[in-house]
């Protein structure tokens, strides 16, 4: 499940290896639009195992997606 946390970034709430390949997917290709717009690039955070952000990121350079693991 996607979950809109703010107009830059998504929370992922997945249940399975392919509802997690699907979800993120789809919320990278929303986040990239926005990461475009802002010549920033994509940061996935990894919180648990069925559980991640993907976000716009002054961070990351523009046209990279880059991924975090906090736990």
């Amino acid at each position: 499940m996607i979950e809109t946390a703010t107009d830059l970034t998504f929370r992922v709430k997945v249940t399975d290896k392919a509802t997690m390949d699907a979800e993120l997917n789809a919320a990278v290709d929303m986040t990239r639009e926005k990461a475009m717009r802002d010549r920033h690039g994509v940061l996935i955070t990894r919180h648990a195992s069925d559980s991640f952000t993907v976000a716009v990121s002054a961070e990351v350079p523009y046209g990279i997606t880059q991924e975090k693991h906090e736990w």
